[in-house]
């Protein structure tokens, strides 16, 4: 199994697209018509309620998955939290930008932020269970006017790219629809 990329804009879908896959996987609607259930779903959440914003942000996101999901909350070693989950779990990682940010504001250097990444990446699409990871496009909009966050767009993209090239499947979501995107190598030929 690999793991799908859904990419896009602020309260563009990704979640919850997330959340449907994860439902899927889970066979929550067998579950819910008697008959057994599918593989277990474990959410990998990078936010931490520093804020009353986040906090309520963060408790949506909550409320709209199954009670019956492991979470683990892991805002800066996501490498670790994937080599945690049961191998036969559906994962979801929500999300990437958040997870960013955090070893960032951390002072983690960019490259082994990247490396981090990297290892992320190919440990989930090694983990037999699949999953899905959602992340934020942030580099089509207003150039950022600090450093920080030229940096961040910069890193970002970069950390998309190295979770894209591993993905099946890279989905960028817009307005809650879904627009297949191609692989670099496809382009190319």
């Amino acid at each position: 199994m690999s793991f799908d990329l859904l990419i896009g804009g602020v309260r563009s879908g990704k979640s919850r697209l997330a959340v449907r896959l994860g439902e899927l996987a889970g066979g929550l609607a067998s579950e819910v018509a008697g008959e057994p259930a599918g593989r277990s779903v474990t959410m990998i959440a990078t936010a931490e309620a520093l804020d009353d914003d986040m906090a309520r942000r963060i408790a949506v996101h909550r409320a709209e998955r199954p009670d019956s999901w492991s979470t683990i909350e892991e805002p800066r070693a996501l490498a670790d939290a994937i080599s945690r989950v049961e191998p036969a779990s559906f994962v979801i990682v929500d999300c990437l930008t958040v997870w960013t940010s955090n070893l960032l504001l951390a002072e983690v250097p960019d490259a082994d932020l990247l490396g981090q990444a990297e290892t992320a990446a190919a440990l989930l699409a090694a983990h037999p269970g699949g999953g899905v990871v959602v992340t934020n496009e942030v580099g089509m909009g207003v150039h950022p006017s600090s450093p920080l966050g030229r940096r961040y767009r910069d890193v970002l993209g970069a950390v998309n790219v190295r979770f894209g090239s591993e993905a099946d499947r890279v989905g960028l979501v817009v307005a809650g629809r879904v627009l297949p995107l191609a692989s670099a190598d496809e382009w190319v030929r």
